[in-house]
């Protein structure tokens, strides 16, 4: 369970929830809570609960931008660092905004680089296009260089996020090809095909997440499946429903 799941609760009631629920860890996505920032309290409340980190979000988000530092290959480095603390295996990361020049130009390098030199997967998630400000009601432009499909670039390892393919209108089975072995790490939520990122629960929109966690099973699929779903105006039962829900839907389509 990625702990943005449980947003507005801070990143502990993840953990808590995941304990109760049976998820198999969580992962952190940094952001503006501070203890989603403080590794070492992370590790004493994973060790509290039994409930590993399996993997890190970066700060990539346009509130994240000067969490750890207003330097984005810092905040990558502290990222990886963190996933070694924490015993992560991924790390997940967006691709730079358009105007991240110096970032955008080395990213693929720091990013093979960091790989090389720790061994922590960083794997570069798909994205999707955003209104403009003051922009047409229907006008959308990509934020991100050199575009949202990260297949474009070509990295070791993707993050494939089925909220992201259906804001973006993308064929998410299509994108998993393209991403080939490279794909080892799932964000599984649902989408309607609107253009904005929904992240709702497994089998409440029209995306193919059944059928993507198939098509995984049966390819040996031996990533990482992280459910990031949107339970922010849900009541404390509601949410825990609705997590033990996509926990189910995520179990039952990968065949365990």
């Amino acid at each position: 369970m990625s702990t943005a799941s449980v947003w507005p609760l801070r990143a502990g009631a993840a953990f808590e929830l995941a304990q109760r629920l049976g998820y198999d860890g969580v992962e952190v996505m940094v952001w503006v809570d501070p203890l989603s920032q403080d590794v070492g309290a992370l590790r004493r409340l994973s060790r509290r609960t039994g409930v590993p980190v399996l993997s890190v979000h970066s700060p990539s988000l346009l509130i994240t931008q000067r969490v750890w530092s207003p330097d984005p290959v810092v905040r990558l480095r502290r990222s990886v660092e963190a996933a070694l603390e924490l015993e992560a295996r991924t790390v997940v990361v967006h691709p730079p905004f358009r105007w991240q020049r110096r970032y955008g130009d080395a990213f693929a390098d720091l990013v093979a680089e960091l790989e090389d030199d720790t061994g922590v997967e960083i794997a570069v998630e798909n994205m999707f296009k955003v209104r403009p400000p003051g922009g047409r009601r229907d006008a959308r432009v990509s934020a991100f260089r050199p575009s949202i499909d990260p297949t474009e670039v070509g990295y070791r390892h993707y993050t494939l996020d089925l909220s992201h393919s259906a804001a973006a209108g993308m064929d998410a089975l299509a994108l998993a090809d393209r991403m080939g072995p490279g794909l080892t790490h799932v964000h599984l939520a649902d989408g309607t095909g609107v253009p904005k990122d929904e992240h709702l629960v497994p089998g409440r929109g029209n995306q193919p997440c059944a059928e993507l966690l198939e098509k995984l099973v049966a390819a040996s699929f031996t990533g990482q499946v992280v459910l990031e779903v949107n339970t922010r105006r849900a009541a404390s039962a509601d949410r825990a429903r609705d997590l033990a829900e996509a926990l189910l839907f995520a179990r039952f389509h990968l065949g365990r």
